[in-house]
């Protein structure tokens, strides 16, 4: 009897053991890619504008839902703008109506081209980063409004020496914002083979660019354009994407990653054989409309400057074009698709 009393006496004084938990898991980038994409989605609207393209977009999603999307128009003189639309669904993408910047706000005519829309959190501001031959920007507080953009402004008033002593006869381009908690880094490309990145403080931003250098170099149709960078959700790694040109003469994707945005770019998928995103390894359920995936953005998981996006949900919005047109480059239909990838590791 003394013994059982014992007994019951230990197991009341024992804590309770609870159960096993799994161990927390952080979801990785796919080591290979598989993308299947929709037909166009976006299309230059006959509004009177005489666009021919809509190309280089940028994605970014506001906290309501909407999804703002902006782009690079041309027009049959060559005339280079940018352009707006947004909705709430991608079903209402062809048919959303196309807000002309340069006619509708601050942002003027002349050259305007390949923006990169975010959310500034620090300074509650939203920036559309857009070529002008300089790196230039503008603001708005409302990016549901097309015509509160401001008045361009330059990041930076001249071409760094770097980039004039590695540029060849090619073009500095595509510039790209992303921040971590202490820096800016402004990301750009010269069509010769160079990856740049500058920086400021994040207190500092949007002035005080500089310390310019090359964080990766190739052949010039090896990295020629239209950069983007993403921090990987819950992670410190960041994926970098830079369009390349193929030996069939087509745009495709190669990509980088790195540990933290001043370490060392890594390859991911950056052979045409092994690529990121590129005409081998993109399905079309309704019928392939274009060999070119060119110069997009994948789709952010919100809307801030630290571009971050999850690996279980990649979606990249690209321009595409039918593989039969030919010309000069400024009139080449460039249309807007989106690919959804389909190797997730999650």
């Amino acid at each position: 009897m003394a013994v059982l009393l014992g007994l019951a006496l230990a197991l009341v004084a024992a804590p309770a053991q609870s159960a096993p938990q799994p161990e927390a898991s952080t979801a990785e980038l796919p080591g290979n890619f598989q993308w299947t994409s929709t037909g166009p989605l976006i299309s230059p609207h006959q509004d009177g504008s005489n666009s021919v393209a809509v190309k280089d977009p940028s994605v970014v999603q506001e906290k309501d839902g909407t999804w703002h999307v902006f782009m690079t128009t041309a027009d049959t003189s060559g005339d280079w703008s940018l352009a707006h639309t947004s909705f709430t669904d991608w079903s209402q993408a062809g048919a959303a109506p196309q807000t002309h910047l340069e006619t509708a706000s601050d942002i003027g005519p002349g050259y305007r081209a390949a923006p990169h829309a975010f959310y500034f959190a620090p300074k509650d501001e939203w920036y559309l980063v857009y070529q002008t031959g300089l790196p230039s920007f503008s603001t708005t507080k409302n990016i549901k409004d097309p015509t509160s953009w401001s008045a361009p402004k330059n990041f930076m008033d001249s071409m760094p020496d770097i980039v004039r002593d590695n540029i060849g006869n090619g073009h500095w381009l595509d510039f790209y914002v992303i921040c971590d908690d202490a820096t800016c880094y402004l990301f750009s490309a010269d069509d010769n083979g160079h990856v740049y990145r500058s920086e400021t403080t994040l207190g500092n931003f949007p002035d005080g660019f500089g310390n310019t250098r090359i964080v990766l170099s190739d052949s010039a149709h090896a990295l020629f354009e239209g950069g983007a960078v993403y921090r990987v959700k819950d992670t410190d790694t960041y994926l970098l994407l830079w369009e390349a040109i193929g030996s069939d003469g087509r745009r495709w994707y190669r990509s980088f990653t790195a540990d933290g945005l001043n370490g060392q770019w890594q390859p991911l998928a950056d052979t045409e054989s092994h690529p990121f995103a590129r005409s081998n390894n993109v399905s079309f359920p309704d019928g392939a409309w274009t060999t070119d995936i060119s110069h997009g953005e994948l789709l952010r998981t919100g809307d801030d400057q630290t571009m971050t996006l999850d690996p279980c949900n990649l979606q990249l919005l690209y321009q595409g074009m039918d593989p039969g047109a030919g010309g000069d480059y400024s009139q080449l239909p460039w249309r807007l698709g989106l690919a959804t990838n389909t190797t997730s590791t999650c």
